[in-house]
C-alpha cells in the first residue's frame, strides 16, 4: 500500500471474501478511515517479549460497533495500554463484506489461538484460551476453509505462525517429516558421568527440528555457551522434570540445536549422525 515491503500491505485472494492486513504500528493512526478495518474481524499482535526477546503473538478479536469503528479501534486501544510485551506488527483478518458474526469470530479466534500454540513458533500471550463458540457443521467447514486460506495468507506474508515446524507421516510410522526434506532421522546419543542423552532431529529447510520425546542432558558444562542456556531458558515450558522434549523446537542451525540438547560446545555437522554414524556434513555431501 506505501509502495514498500515494510510498510502497510493488503492480502486478498481471488473469489475470497477475506481481506488480510499487515500494519506496522507506526502506521496504526493512517489506517483509521480504511473502510474495511471498521467492520468485524480477528486480529494478530506481534513483537517481542520484554525479558528475552521471544517471538510473542497475541490473538484477539473484535466486533463492529454502532460508531463505526471495529479493529481499527480495538488495535488503537491495545496500543494506548502498557503491555507486558513490545509488538511492532498488527495482522488483521477481516471480510470484505463485515459478513463475520459475533459466533464466527469466536470460533475463528479460539481455533488461531489454538493453532499458535499447537506450532510453538510463537509464544502467546492471551491470559485465557478464548471461548470457541457454537457453530453448525456447515458453517464450521465454511470456517475452517476460510482459516486455510488465511494460513496461506500469513505464510506469504513472512508469518509462519500457524504452520507446525514438522509434519506428521502414518505412512512414516508417525515420524516427524516435512514434505519437502528428508525423512532421515539424525541422532545424538550419549553418557556423560551417568547423564543419558538420546536426541533425535530431522533436517527442514528452515533449519533442524529437534524432535518431542529427545532425552536431553540435565546439567551445563562450567563453559557451556550463553546461547544454549538462554535457549534452555526459552523452552524451559517444554521440558519435563526428566529432561524429555515435549514438543518439536526449530533451530536455525544444527550447532546451535546441538549445544542445546548437550549444554556445552558442540559442532552439529559432526555431533548428529544416522543410525550408520554417518556424520550430518557427510550426509549433506552425498557419503
Amino acid at each position: 500500500m506505501d509502495g514498500t515491503p515494510d510498510g502497510k500491505i493488503k492480502c486478498t485472494i481471488g473469489n475470497w471474501i477475506g481481506v488480510v492486513y499487515k500494519i506496522p504500528i507506526k502506521e496504526l493512526d493512517s489506517c483509521r478511515e480504511r473502510e474495511e478495518l471498521k467492520y468485524s474481524g480477528v486480529y494478530f499482535l506481534i513483537g517481542a517479549s520484554d525479558k528475552d526477546s521471544e517471538p510473542v503473538i497475541y490473538v484477539g478479536q473484535a466486533r463492529s460497533r454502532k460508531n463505526g469503528e471495529g479493529t481499527n479501534q480495538r488495535l488503537n486501544e491495545h496500543h494506548s495500554k502498557s503491555k507486558d510485551f513490545f509488538w511492532s506488527e498488527a495482522i488483521v483478518l477481516t471480510t470484505s463484506n463485515n459478513s463475520l458474526g459475533a459466533t464466527e469470530i469466536s470460533y475463528l479466534e479460539n481455533r488461531f489461538f489454538s493453532l499458535a500454540n499447537e506450532a510453538h513458533r510463537y509464544k502467546v500471550v492471551n491470559n485465557n484460551e478464548p471461548p470457541k463458540g457454537n457453530v453448525t457443521e456447515e458453517k464450521e467447514s465454511e470456517l475452517e476453509e476460510f482459516i486455510e486460506n488465511a494460513r496461506l495468507v500469513m505464510s506469504v506474508l513472512g508469518r509462519r505462525v500457524f504452520e507446525p515446524i514438522v509434519k506428521k507421516s502414518a505412512k512414516q510410522n508417525n515420524l516427524p517429516v516435512t514434505p519437502v526434506t528428508t525423512n532421515v532421522i539424525f541422532l545424538i546419543k550419549q553418557e556423560i558421568k551417568g547423564d543419558k542423552v538420546n536426541a533425535r532431529a530431522i533436517r527442514t529447510p528452515e533449519g533442524i527440528v529437534v524432535l518431542s520425546g529427545s532425552k536431553l542432558r540435565e546439567k551445563p558444562v562450567r563453559s557451556c555457551p550463553k546461547d544454549a542456556k538462554a535457549n534452555r531458558r526459552k523452552y524451559r515450558d517444554l521440558i519435563d522434570e526428566n529432561h524429555i522434549l515435549q514438543a518439536d523446537i526449530l533451530f536455525d542451525t544444527p550447532s546451535s540445536a546441538a549445544k542445546f540438547v548437550l549444554l556445552r560446545s558442540a559442532n552439529g555437522n559432526t555431533e548428529w549422525k544416522t543410525k550408520k554414524g554417518i556424520t550430518l556434513s557427510q550426509y549433506e555431501k552425498g557419503y
